[in-house]
């Protein structure tokens, strides 16, 4: 029945309430920026199948999809589409356009769910580049560059720290160094999209079939850096305040097909990030405190009241700051929550899966029982 719809390729471009944007796309390349955006209605409940790891249209997928666990009410091989999302389209019999399914995710930006449920939510999918977009002015977070870089190192895409405003502060460059000493494997790069400064070597991450996704707080500029980027208003920003700070515009998440076949992704800000991590991406956020921690006398320490501990010995001679172990302590704690939570989460779903195979089974019996 698939191929009798004539399936084509397509790319998540925006998901509404009840429908998404797809781009169409020829089956070996990425649509092209002047191509005519197809409306699909989603299910009911809102969930697509999700294609084999051979990109046909049956269930699978596995570990390599980047699909978050699922709910206890949510069957593990239909998953709510994401932006950036690859997909086959094919027809209902009226001839509307249908997903057939979504093709499994190279890489995914995953949060916890922001209503603080069991469930996570797919940020961007099938990005190449992850933009930690902070301001410089008001002062930098480094406690939410360091969050937002766990979640980008947990995606499997390249994390890159883009610092705005440097226009409005004396000492970006200054500034950007001390960034710099957070984001460990990450570069940074301190911009003025007013002034123009300090654009090129981000620009230079686009290129054709690549996808760059900008995250970060409310206010940062991510929108006029898409813009500048992308070379064109293709998002709508909102003017500086009187004290020269921006203002949140963008409501949802939005792909933005450029000329040369590359992508943007702006996304709303983030104001709370519900982190899911894992011990590889925390390692790589604070690669400093796992080298630290390597050289501990026991290989259990928990780096708060041990003899013998390397990373409490770097925080008591300066080596590493005290704010650095405060932040990977609450993240570690954060992460460790999650993954508990997770498990509950796999074990729900186990035990529906058993009471719905239990009923079927009953049902069964019933009607070839003899009367």
């Amino acid at each position: 029945m698939f191929s009798d719809l004539g399936a084509r390729h397509g790319r998540v471009v925006r998901v509404d309430r009840g429908a998404v944007l797809v781009l169409p796309a020829a089956v070996d390349g990425d649509g092209t920026a002047d191509a005519e955006v197809v409306r699909v209605a989603l299910p009911g409940d809102g969930l697509v199948p999700l294609a084999a790891a051979d990109g046909s249209p049956g269930a699978g997928g596995g570990p390599a999809a980047h699909v978050p666990a699922p709910a206890a009410d949510r069957p593990a091989d239909r998953v709510p589409p994401a932006v950036g999302d690859r997909v086959l389209l094919g027809a209902h019999p009226d001839g509307t356009p249908a997903l057939a399914a979504v093709l499994p995710r190279r890489t995914a930006v995953v949060r916890d769910g922001p209503d603080r449920t069991s469930r996570e939510q797919v940020l961007a999918a099938n990005v190449d580049v992850v933009l930690v977009v902070e301001h410089l002015d008001p002062d930098p977070s480094p406690g939410r560059v360091e969050r937002l870089l766990t979640l980008a190192w947990r995606s499997g895409a390249q994390p890159v720290v883009v610092l705005t405003k440097a226009d409005l502060v004396p000492d970006p460059d200054g500034m950007a160094d001390e960034i710099r000493a957070v984001a460990l494997g990450a570069d940074v790069h301190a911009v003025s999209v007013t002034a123009g400064t300090g654009l090129d070597p981000v620009r230079a991450l686009l290129g054709p079939g690549r996808t760059l996704v900008v995250v970060g707080p409310s206010g940062a500029g991510k929108s006029t850096l898409v813009n500048a980027l992308a070379g064109a208003e293709v998002m709508g920003t909102g003017d500086r305040r009187a004290d020269g700070r921006g203002r949140h515009t963008t409501v949802h998440r939005e792909l933005v097909p450029l000329p040369g076949g590359s992508s943007l992704i702006d996304t709303p800000g983030l104001r709370g990030v519900g982190l899911v991590a894992d011990a590889r991406s925390l390692d790589a956020t604070f690669a400093d405190v796992a080298a630290l921690a390597g050289r501990c006398r026991f290989g259990d320490c928990e780096h708060r009241t041990e003899p013998g501990c390397a990373v409490l010995a770097a925080v008591a001679d300066g080596t590493l700051p005290a704010r650095r172990l405060d932040s990977w302590r609450r993240l570690a704690r954060e992460a460790a929550w999650q993954e508990r939570r997770s498990d509950a989460r796999l074990a729900a779903a186990d035990r529906a899966r058993t009471r719905q195979q239990t009923a079927a089974y009953h049902r069964l019996q019933r009607q070839v029982r003899p009367r």
